[in-house]
């Protein structure tokens, strides 16, 4: 009953927040030229159905109410100034501004002289034309590429050599790792899709007008085709990069949960999720697209249609938000059962303070920030502020990832040690031989093997140790070729069910903190 409870909770959750989304985003987001024109017949209609009704209500000296092709002017007194805000249904207008009209004293539209025409003051309405604005919205521009390229660069890096540890030692492969994985090539497949889409839309932008006119349009479509299938896999890895945080959310959530689990089955149905939903609708977003928004190289929103992969994302975002609350809240009431006066209370706040930062980039905490507003002009504050913010969490989110789950992971310390071990032991093995063939005398070289055996499986013993975890305490140390060394692994690699009821908490423990 509570659970069923829960998912109804959930669920109104995130209808009220795709409510809230699709009403403020689509107000600012970006159009195609066919859907302006759309909005441009569609106030004229409006404005031609009230002009009667204003004709009639009209007094005598009075300017009268007319449409002059962007506007629906309402009657001007004599000698006034007439002003009315700029039209929203006109994108690139900046809508905190108006459109003047002047009325003269014998009830007529003042006209401009030099074309013949009403004359109309839209200086207002057009300051995101002028060049000086221009040139601050590409400063603006420029800093945030440079700033996502920066970070992207540095998660691909990361990611790539936390990859190639993961598929290197044997010893790491186990469901947890596997996931992780599968986590981090879909970052490195982002970060990969995002420097394409930028290099392919840039060029062909910067040659549009040049093939235009030497070329003719009917030799463009090549070049179009290779934008569109960029465009296509940028939002699928975009999409496959959500939800692979999400199964990482569903596996953490699974140990806590689920005592009683197939892994093998389980990690089947989670690949799916992570790879497969997103093929589904992309495709489906494709089909679309391409039949009723078939412009350009649909980089360009095509109005509603980007809610057919939006929405699926934000529902990713959200269920994933609800698992790391849910995760922390049972975390913390598991520290205050388990350190219950034996810590400091400032101690376990600062534990727990400590585990819910390593969650965060994992679950991707910092979407949620700004999740339901909407894009408004480039020099708003509110606007830079989420740009910048998102540009530099969501770029850097691999590294963070790789940083906490690689590299200062215990295991994989241990793993890289023992490798560093092992290639410095050979190395000395060899350097030895080598000084007692030239000294020719066996004896030396026995009692050398011996000493450095010894101190090798020393060595060894010491970086098997793996060290305590974020959460709780860390395993026993188990050394190589030792008769523990087999259910050791064994447990890495399938994750065992522990059927007793008094063993659960023990995995719990030790499963979380090799998660972490």
């Amino acid at each position: 009953m509570d659970g069923g409870l829960l998912v109804l909770r959930l669920l109104f959750a995130c209808c009220c927040a795709f409510r809230v989304a699709a009403a403020l985003v689509d107000a600012d987001d970006v159009i195609t030229r066919e859907e302006q024109m759309y909005l441009l017949a569609e106030a004229m209609w409006s404005c031609n159905r009230s002009l009667r009704a204003q004709l009639e209500d009209m007094k005598d000296g009075h300017c009268p109410p007319e449409w002059d092709g962007i506007i629906c002017w309402p009657p001007g007194a004599p000698s006034s100034l007439v002003s009315v805000p700029c039209p929203e249904y006109i994108y690139d207008f900046d809508h905190n501004g108006h459109a003047h009209r002047q009325c003269d004293q014998l009830g007529h539209w003042e006209v401009a002289s030099t074309v013949n025409r009403t004359w109309a003051n839209y200086a207002e309405c057009t300051q995101r034309f002028r060049t000086d604005h221009r040139s601050r919205e590409e400063e603006v521009f420029d800093r945030l590429q440079m700033m996502y390229t920066a970070g992207y660069s540095l998660s691909l890096a990361s990611l790539l050599v936390a990859v190639t540890i993961l598929c290197h030692f044997k010893r790491l492969h186990c469901t947890r790792n596997c996931i992780h994985i599968h986590l981090f090539v879909s970052f490195m497949c982002r970060a990969a899709s995002i420097f394409t889409k930028d290099a392919i839309v840039t060029s062909m932008s910067e040659a549009a007008n040049l093939r235009a006119d030497e070329r003719g349009v009917g030799e463009q479509r090549h070049p179009l085709v290779a934008c569109k299938l960029v465009v296509t896999m940028f939002l699928y890895f975009l999409a496959t990069n959500h939800y692979w945080i999400l199964v990482e959310g569903l596996y953490l959530h699974s140990l806590i949960f689920m005592a009683f689990l197939s892994y093998k089955n389980y990690l089947r149905v989670l690949t799916l999720i992570g790879w497969g939903i997103p093929a589904v609708f992309v495709s489906v977003w494709v089909s679309v697209r391409a039949s009723l928004a078939d412009t350009q190289c649909w980089d360009i929103s095509a109005g509603r249609l980007k809610w057919i992969y939006q929405v699926p994302i934000l529902v990713a975002i959200i269920v994933n938000f609800f698992l790391f609350l849910n995760i922390v809240r049972v975390l913390a009431s598991k520290l205050w059962e388990t350190n219950a006066g034996k810590l400091d209370p400032r101690q376990q706040y600062r534990k727990l303070l400590k585990s819910t930062l390593v969650l965060m980039p994992l679950f991707g905490v910092h979407y949620v920030v700004f999740v339901g507003l909407p894009y408004t002009e480039v020099s708003g504050t509110l606007w830079q502020i989420q740009m910048h913010y998102e540009m530099l969490f969501n770029s850097t989110q691999g590294f963070f990832v790789a940083l906490i789950y690689c590299f200062c992971n215990g295991e994989v310390q241990a793993e890289l040690k023992k490798a560093w071990l092992r290639r410095d032991t050979s190395l000395n093995f060899k350097h030895k031989g080598r000084a007692a063939s030239s000294g020719g005398g066996s004896g030396y070289y026995g009692g050398t093997t011996s000493h450095t055996t010894n101190s090798v499986n020393l060595s060894i013993a010491a970086a098997t140790k793996c060290p305590s975890g974020i959460l709780l305490g860390g395993r026993p140390p188990v050394l190589p070729g030792s008769p523990t060394e087999a259910t050791h692994q064994e447990s890495l690699g399938e994750n065992r069910q522990l059927l007793e009821p008094e063993r659960l908490e023990t995995r719990l423990e030790w499963e979380l903190e090799t998660a972490l």
